[in-house]
């Protein structure tokens, strides 16, 4: 028989686990970003938000986050809603129920902190992360969609306001003689958080002719005022990989561009 799910609040046994995104122990790089994350959580975990930690036969499975939607740095906008920002599955414990036991706890806990409705956001295409099936089979509908992203929520009281996806635009900013960097990022994300301290590490090769401009999505009214939670722009041209930025991406990126400059600069 198989071992049955187990869901807990995330203790601090699971904190090294949930921290690194079950990266445990690869590398100083993911480590510090875990410290950072942590510190995050913990000070998130006080405005209500919790993690649920599932468990198969003793051994950590996965995890999910959900928090109030007026805390997260990568939600959308809404009032009186429970957002699940992430959810995780360790590989060898795929198609063993662990994601929906999960779930279920996330809908419990928002049942209990008396929320009107939980939410999160899914995808409509061909994509293992949070994808929009998956979700539709644990009882969530879309209530707002853009391009291959969708809203979904499932209500809990009869008068549920869903909530609604912030538009993303990006109004570049220039300034005379340099190259710009704009990075936009959050302590939530592994990959975020990592990203924007390689930013930080690479503009700093470029001494004064490159100039990084840093927007937090943690700070509600930036996230909700320029509504992008996770991007890099180099001279308004958006890089990205997917994953964490590499080094060598960045540099290349921002190499072009200041020889693009100087070539104005001679024009």
């Amino acid at each position: 028989m198989a071992d049955e799910v187990v869901v807990r609040d995330m203790s601090e046994e699971d904190m090294p686990f949930v921290g690194t995104c079950s990266h445990i122990g690869e590398s100083m790089e993911i480590d510090a970003s875990s410290r950072r994350r942590l510190s995050w959580l913990s000070w998130a975990h006080d405005k209500g938000a919790r993690v649920k930690v599932a468990l198969v036969g003793g051994r950590q499975a996965g995890f999910i986050h959900i928090m109030p939607v007026e805390i997260c740095p990568c939600g959308p906008i809404g009032l009186d809603a429970m957002f699940i920002p992430c959810i995780y599955t360790a590989k060898s414990y795929e198609g063993r129920g662990v994601g929906t036991a999960l779930v279920k706890a996330a809908v419990r806990e928002a049942v209990r902190q008396q929320a009107e409705c939980i939410a999160t956001i899914a995808y409509l295409h061909d994509n293992w992360y949070m994808p929009a099936g998956f979700f539709r089979k644990c009882g969530f509908s879309i209530c707002d969609h853009g391009g291959t992203t969708a809203l979904m929520w499932i209500p809990l009281t009869a008068d549920a306001i869903p909530p609604k996806l912030v538009e993303t635009y990006h109004e570049h900013r220039t300034r005379s003689g340099k190259v710009v960097v704009e990075s936009f990022w959050n302590r939530f994300c592994q990959t975020s958080d990592v990203e924007a301290q390689r930013v930080r590490e690479v503009v700093g090769e470029f001494g004064q002719d490159v100039v990084l401009e840093e927007h937090c999505s943690e700070d509600m009214a930036t996230h909700c005022g320029l509504a992008t939670c996770r991007g890099i722009f180099v001279n308004g041209r958006e890089v990205g990989w997917g994953h964490e930025a590499p080094k060598d991406g960045l540099r290349a990126a921002i190499s072009e561009a200041l020889r693009e400059s100087r070539l104005e600069g001679r024009g």
